[in-house]
């Protein structure tokens, strides 16, 4: 029997990153498939943190799509939803700061998101 209950995962976001989900302008959070996200899916929640803070946002998560590295994923999802403010090599510069090569390697998560 599969457990179709919806989870409350709750992940920390630069200020920056943070903004722009609490606003509803930011539509696509991007991951590495670390284990502790591969079981993430669509009903889901997930309470954004401000590492530090007492802030939280909540989300609806509505799609999980897998893509092999950072350059398919901007691609297949558009810069412009996973981050309105930046070109995107600007954001391809800025997300592999965060993730190094070995951790891009493990796969990555475009994950559709809605503010509740």
């Amino acid at each position: 029997m599969t457990d179709t209950t919806a989870r409350l995962h709750e992940l920390n976001l630069y200020r920056q990153y943070f903004d722009l989900v609490a606003t509803g302008t930011k539509t696509i959070e991007v991951r590495v498939k670390y284990p502790h996200l591969a079981d993430i899916a669509a009903g889901d929640t997930i309470r954004f943190r401000v590492k530090g803070t007492d802030e939280s946002c909540d989300v609806n998560v509505k799609r999980v799509t897998e893509y092999p590295d950072f350059e398919a994923l901007l691609d297949g999802e558009g810069p412009a939803h996973v981050n309105p403010t930046a070109a995107r090599d600007q954001q391809l510069t800025n997300i592999r700061a965060i993730y190094p090569p070995e951790k891009e390697a493990l796969g990555t998560l475009a994950i559709e998101i809605q503010v509740l």
